[in-house]
């Protein structure tokens, strides 16, 4: 299962402009990525797990 396969199957992406590009752009490490918090914040919350997850996963491939 490919890095792209896995994220889709967890439901971590549901949208996708053109999906050839973002699934060669993610399978070859190619991808980048922003998450738009401070995690210094006091207002950080369980919604922000899900963002915290998916980097996790994109660094660990």
């Amino acid at each position: 299962m490919t890095l792209y396969e896995e994220l889709v199957a967890r439901g971590l992406i549901a949208q996708v402009t053109d999906e050839e590009e973002i699934k060669e752009l993610i399978n070859s490490g190619k991808a980048v990525f922003y998450i738009g918090f401070d995690p210094t914040a006091d207002s950080l919350h369980v919604g922000h797990f899900m963002a915290l997850c998916l980097m996790k996963r994109l660094q660990m491939a």
